[in-house]
């Protein structure tokens, strides 16, 4: 199975999707804020699920810069 080739694939998780993830499996965490008519800022992680917990893939920087106040 390949990553990213299309917006939502499986394996995804919700609360209304009842799905064990397995070993090898890759999903995305995609936190977002949203604030109406003004901006919105989605984080994404890619992570590989393995026998032990998971693996974050994403190594971005989490040294986050405020700039601009709501």
């Amino acid at each position: 199975m390949e990553s990213g080739l299309d917006i939502h694939e499986i394996p995804y998780i919700n609360s209304k999707v009842d799905m064990n993830l397995k070993d090898k499996m890759i999903i995305t965490n995609e936190p977002g804020i949203y604030i109406p008519n003004r901006f919105g800022v989605r984080i994404e992680d890619t992570i590989l699920i393995n026998k032990y917990g998971c693996d974050i893939l994403t190594k971005s920087n989490r040294d986050y810069i405020v700039v601009d106040r709501v």
